[in-house]
């Protein structure tokens, strides 16, 4: 599943990227530049939503769903929701198809998965990035849950990025574990816009879903495990030379 993002632009960035797109309301803020967020710390993040209009606000990212009614419960199972199978939006009775209506759209200028390595004792973590747009969009879902961070839990808008079957690039890469052969719900630019619109239907929704990105446009090369403590610079994203590491094809 996809835990670890990058998005090394600022909002000005993000801004230009999208034809009239503008900040939430008279909220006014920036975001620095980062090569690496985990999901289970649960950052904040910029994503966009149509709120009469395109719009950029800061969500958190890890939605608690009401099961989740207690801090405990939230402590030891929050993570499980960082992420959703796109096949669940349209299933009937799912968490994710009763927020299907409230869509979102991700920015990330890459993404790091990890490889087994048949007779190597660790993975191998890689960042992926698109060749054609230093910032694509994953397609998500938002919801409003309650903060167990407090005494008093308060409403926060929050979001989880979907996943779907991985391309033939990405199956060598996220090829192990209990999510293998999984890949982040990478959009083209067209559909990004389509993504985010209101009057989107059930059958649009199914369409867009089966999107696969092309494995020829996704740039990726081996990197350090970015599960230990560095500093958030370029050193995350520098390619690592491996002895004998076979080639991802």
């Amino acid at each position: 599943m996809c835990y670890d993002i990058a998005l090394n632009a600022n909002l000005q960035k993000i801004l230009k990227r999208v034809p009239l797109l503008q900040t939430a309301g008279n909220l006014d803020f920036d975001f620095a530049a980062t090569h690496h967020k985990i999901g289970m710390s649960f950052p904040l993040w910029p994503v966009i939503v149509d709120n009469n209009g395109l719009q950029v606000d800061r969500y958190t990212w890890g939605p608690i769903p009401k099961l989740l009614d207690t801090a405990e419960k939230v402590k030891r199972q929050r993570q499980m929701y960082l992420n959703a199978r796109s096949e669940k939006v349209p299933e009937s009775g799912t968490m994710w198809n009763a927020i299907r209506h409230q869509r979102c759209l991700v920015p990330v200028t890459g993404f790091f998965e990890y490889r087994q390595i048949p007779g190597w004792k660790n993975k191998v973590a890689y960042y992926i990035h698109s060749r054609e747009q230093d910032i694509f969009f994953i397609a998500g879902l938002w919801a409003y849950s309650n903060s167990w961070d407090v005494d008093k839990p308060e409403r926060i808008p929050t979001f989880t990025l979907l996943t779907r079957a991985a391309n033939p690039v990405m199956q060598q890469i996220h090829n192990g574990g209990d999510n293998a052969g999984r890949m982040p719900l990478m959009l083209s630019d067209e559909l990004a816009l389509q993504w985010v619109k209101k009057d989107l239907t059930d059958t649009d929704i199914r369409q867009i879903i089966q999107y696969e990105y092309p494995a020829p446009q996704l740039e990726y090369w081996p990197v350090n495990s970015v599960r230990k403590v560095k500093p958030d610079d370029e050193s995350v994203i520098a390619r690592v030379e491996y002895d004998n590491l076979p080639p991802v094809v």
